[in-house]
């Protein structure tokens, strides 16, 4: 699967194993677009979802938390105060947190709340496409609403910057997918162009960033297996009879569930990891 030991199928097998032997309880403050299909994904992977993003349960949740998953998609005012609470509610506690930037550098309002975070909450994980990491990372990047546009063919060093100045697991997400650490870098090359028919499935990949994170000690191995396992699931969907965007949706849920750690065990499919650094 690599050239190194991070990305084989045995490997990946353990870490499946992991999440499934902790279930941890993963609470995610996410928009409503896709908190269905969060909840749906967290489960297949074997760990337990909750939705509790109201700003006075939030915090009282992340305390029974395994992981904290703050997607930014929602810009209400009670969104935003229950991010903030659950981040420092579950950083006080050492719960993992992650964050997923929905729409950085869109507009002066997710900015502000994207720049506050930062200072407030200490995250374990970042995950963004291409622009939003490239944003986050204080470079120039083109994001239309939630969607990555443009050329980025500095996005490893961007990826890599942003996990130095932030101290986590970056993941950039695109045609090929970056992990980067402080000292670490990879690239990815798993997952099918079906994933961007579907509205949400970076979405799901926070979620399942959020899985691992919960499970696993290291948080870049956390995001480089959490990471390879969606890709792998992504090109599994596509195995399965599928009409348009709307079935292999239904697929992809289906890859995630059948993606146990014996059948990641036998996996061969060549090297979609590469260590570049």
């Amino acid at each position: 699967m690599t050239n190194g030991p991070e990305g084989t199928g045995e490997a990946l097998a353990d870490s499946l194993a992991a999440i499934r032997e902790r279930e941890p309880l993963v609470q995610q403050l996410t928009n409503e677009v896709t908190k269905n299909d969060l909840a749906n994904v967290t489960l297949s992977w074997g760990a337990l979802p909750v939705m509790a993003d109201a700003p006075g349960e939030a915090p009282e949740m992340a305390e029974l938390a395994g992981a904290v998953l703050l997607n930014t998609g929602r810009m209400t005012d009670s969104n935003i105060e229950a991010l903030h609470a659950a981040g420092r509610a579950a950083n006080d506690l050492g719960v993992p947190v992650v964050l997923d930037p929905v729409g950085a550098g869109t507009t002066p309002t997710r900015d502000e709340v994207h720049t506050s975070l930062l200072e407030d909450v200490e995250f374990a994980a970042i995950k963004g496409n291409y622009g939003e990491i490239t944003h986050l990372a204080g470079k120039t990047a083109e994001v239309k609403g939630v969607e990555s546009v443009g050329e980025y063919e500095d996005i490893t060093e961007s990826a890599q910057a942003l996990a130095e100045t932030t101290g986590a697991a970056v993941v950039a997400s695109g045609a090929e997918d970056i992990v980067a650490g402080s000292d670490r870098l990879y690239r990815l090359r798993a997952g099918d162009e079906m994933l961007s028919t579907v509205v949400g499935t970076g979405c799901m990949l926070g979620a399942t960033l959020a899985a691992f994170t919960g499970s696993l000690k290291g948080d870049v191995t956390a995001a480089l297996h959490g990471t390879l396992a969606y890709g792998l699931a992504g090109e599994r969907a596509t195995d399965l009879e599928y009409n348009g965007p709307a079935s292999y949706r239904i697929n992809l849920i289906d890859s995630i569930a059948g993606l146990t750690p014996e059948v990641a065990a036998e996996l061969e499919t060549g090297d979609p990891v590469e260590r570049v650094r």
